[in-house]
């Protein structure tokens, strides 16, 4: 799905009001009904993660941990069967997992443990029955199930979500019988840094010739966009040409200003790709087309 970046915006702008829980997605859907959650969830992500961005230092200043944790406290012990580590994340408009991470890792430095190393906090997130204190155990499990946007939770999904928009995209490669490298074959090869896919033989794609095929299961915004460019897109074009990038979840529309520099953007797999030998075939005659013509 392509949006203007008019359109973008008003997503964005909306989305101000929002906290990274699953609840946020049933207001997302509510509000902007001709879009599909997929996409909506990935631009909330996107600004969510702006958002954290631009005001982290000051979660992680030591007296708003020690404020943090001072209440989780004191709320736990008065309400023990509510998600008040929840509650709490909601309020001071930090990510639920993130939250989780401060009061869990302060929490610790009050025990016998003293500080926990990054594992330990890593392995406890992944596992709240690792962790001593059921109420603590119980409110990190909370805030991780509940979060939209971080967490242990989230990447796996996202890493799912990415792996099995690599296995379409192969497998929409072999439906048009076309030969390719993927990127665990390049990897043997020797190649450090590659795109997904590399076209064994280039094909044509809306009248461009693409040499390669990057998969993103995600929405690409401004700063996505440009992230990747300078960062995978252009030094993929500097090695192997021009290519093509999928934004499966959508990418707003001015976006796609790259084509005639060797850079194609789209939102799905193109229905009319074609090798460059199969183009050539379908404009030259073939023996027989010629002989019966003679």
């Amino acid at each position: 799905m392509k949006l203007s970046r008019a359109e973008y915006k008003e997503i964005a702008r909306w989305t101000e009001q929002l906290r990274p829980t699953r609840q946020c997605m049933k207001q997302l859907r509510e509000k902007f009904p001709n879009h599909s959650q997929s996409t909506l969830l990935s631009i909330f992500s996107l600004e969510y993660q702006k958002r954290t961005k631009r005001t982290i230092s000051r979660h992680h200043a030591p007296d708003a941990i020690e404020s943090y944790y001072k209440r989780y406290k004191s709320e736990a012990q008065t309400r023990p069967d509510d998600p008040v580590m929840l509650e709490l994340a909601n309020e001071v408009d930090l990510s639920p997992a993130l939250m989780a991470r401060l009061i869990l890792d302060r929490s610790l430095q009050d025990s016998d443990c003293g500080t926990p190393s990054k594992s330990v906090l890593n392995s406890m997130l992944k596992e709240p029955s690792l962790i001593p204190d059921p109420t603590l155990a119980k409110n990190v499990h909370q805030c991780t199930i509940n979060d939209c946007c971080y967490g242990p939770l989230v990447d796996c999904i996202k890493h799912a979500i990415g792996q099995e928009h690599e296995v379409l995209l192969r497998d929409k490669l072999k439906e048009k019988n076309m030969s390719f490298l993927d990127e665990t074959q390049l990897r043997t090869m020797g190649y450090d840094k590659t795109p997904d896919i590399i076209l064994e033989v280039p094909a044509a794609v809306e009248g461009h010739i693409v040499h390669w095929i990057e998969s993103k299961a995600s929405f690409g915004d401004d700063h996505s966009h440009r992230t990747y460019l300078n960062e995978q897109f252009w030094s993929y074009w500097n090695r192997f040409g021009p290519g093509l990038v999928i934004y499966w979840y959508g990418f707003i529309s001015e976006l796609d200003c790259q084509r005639d520099r060797g850079i194609l953007l789209k939102d799905s797999f193109p229905a009319d790709i074609v090798t460059l030998y199969q183009a050539g075939q379908a404009h030259t005659p073939s023996s027989s087309s010629a002989t019966a013509a003679r």
